[in-house]
């Protein structure tokens, strides 16, 4: 359902992809801040070092170049753009230029402090294991991801090697490092997939929409093809006879042949109407089913309740509501199908909908009530016009019945369709104005 005042509604018109992308998003960026909050501990837990400065700006370049590489690589991997090659290399340079620089901290300092191996060991994380959790998100292979690892791991034991470092100590960090980018590595994989996969399962739901429509259309495709293609194969052979007999002079027969023309074509008009009204009759009770199919099917919740009538004439039940409405004319079933229908499309589609609740009133000899609600306010992401055009419709074929259709939010968290049908105007006047409404239509497309 489109937005009522066509203004976008933040958070809460986005889509559920969308909202996924956003919030894994801003949990990447949050590594960027991460990084600086170590960056400060570390050094600012080293208070005597002159080097101290030198870190925290190399820690901060590292931290921000790192975050711009994620928003790029986010989106190479959602199909967006190129690879950030560029920033991939310098995202990778200063993290082992950072980690080289940290093991030479180490050896420069024998034996550290407790207080000063702490800092150092957050300035190691920071570097190696944050430039590991970054460098994955431009990665697809799993084997590629662990040679990631492996690579950080391997500069700190050829750093410590080469400032002649202790066995210890050396073991100590790559361990650390290992430890760190083995986590980080699973956090970003796994993000990243997640992302990617609800952005697919999205496109897989509105690809099956699609093809449901386009295997409805060749259903009627085929419908129309067997009512039409004998009996216009019969009208061309029955005219070309016709033609022939009337240039041999044999006027009655020609004519005795147009008149078999003509009944063909008459029998192929009722054919086509009985068809095209076929097609647009909707059955209320297996719009409601199919609405709790589709609905369940997305994570949607689905209730439907019948309430009682003021006459106490549906039983204590509800019964007439709860049955998808059996005792109502065929035209109101039809017209509150399409309903039903429409209602379930725009949840599926304009919505961010938790629960979806449908009840029907049937109060006999007054009028039928359908409301479908849900709490899941309208976005303004759809198609221009395509909701309002579709409540536009359901308005016109209710209005055939005297019928009316009202929709708006309601206490700004549920958005509520209601359609009303007086059952009076349905059994005598409507229904006259619908059928002839429905064979005018099918006429004219028949003529065209």
């Amino acid at each position: 359902m489109a937005s009522v005042t066509g203004r976008p509604l933040g958070w809460a018109g986005k889509s559920k992809p969308a909202k996924v992308e956003i919030y894994t998003r801003w949990s990447f960026h949050l590594f960027a801040i991460g990084e600086m909050v170590v960056m400060v501990t570390g050094t600012f837990g080293r208070a005597d070092s002159p080097a101290d400065g030198w870190f925290l700006l190399l820690g901060c370049a590292h931290a921000l170049v790192s975050a711009a590489y994620i928003s790029y690589a986010l989106d190479w991997a959602l199909g967006r753009r190129a690879r950030p090659t560029r920033l991939m290399a310098a995202t990778a340079a200063l993290s082992a230029v950072g980690a080289t620089a940290t093991m030479g901290l180490i050896a420069a300092n024998p034996p550290p402090s407790e207080g000063q191996a702490q800092s150092i060991a957050y300035l190691l994380v920071a570097f190696a294991g944050f430039g590991v959790g970054s460098l994955v998100v431009g990665v697809r292979r799993v084997r590629t991801m662990l040679l990631v690892v492996l690579a950080a791991v391997a500069v700190v034991v050829l750093s410590g090697a080469a400032f002649g470092m202790p066995l210890g100590a050396v073991v100590g960090s790559s361990l650390g490092v290992l430890i760190a980018g083995v986590v980080l590595t699973i956090t970003s994989g796994f993000s990243v997939w997640l992302v990617k996969a609800v952005w697919d399962l999205d496109s897989a739901r509105e690809l099956q929409a699609r093809l449901a429509v386009a295997e409805e259309r060749l259903r009627f495709g085929r419908d129309l093809h067997d009512v039409m293609g004998r009996n216009l194969a019969v009208i061309a052979l029955k005219s070309e006879l016709a033609v022939e007999l009337a240039q041999r002079g044999g006027t009655e027969r020609a004519a005795e042949q147009m008149a078999e023309v003509q009944r063909i074509a008459r029998e192929s008009q009722r054919e086509v109407r009985a068809v095209v009204r076929g097609y647009r009759e909707v059955d209320l009770h297996t719009e409601l089913e199919g609405a709790r199919g589709v609905l369940e099917a997305a994570g949607i919740g689905f209730r439907l309740e019948g309430a009682d009538g003021a006459d106490g004439a549906d039983g204590a039940d509800g019964a007439d509501g709860a049955d998808g409405g059996a005792g109502l004319a065929g035209d109101v079933q039809s017209a509150l199908g399409w309903v039903v229908r429409e209602a379930a499309t725009n949840v599926l589609r304009h919505g961010d909908a938790r629960q979806c609740t449908v009840r029907l009133t049937v109060r006999e000899g007054c009028d039928a009530v359908l409301i479908v609600e849900n709490d899941g306010l309208p976005d303004a992401e759809g198609p221009p016009g395509t909701a309002g055009a579709g409540l536009a419709g359901l308005r016109e074929r209710l209005a055939t019945l005297g019928g009316t259709l009202d929709a708006g939010p309601v206490d700004g968290t549920h958005f509520r369709l209601t359609a009303r049908v007086p059952l009076s105007a349905a059994e005598s006047g409507g229904t006259t104005r619908a059928t002839a409404a429905t064979a005018a239509t099918a006429e004219t497309e028949v003529t065209a």
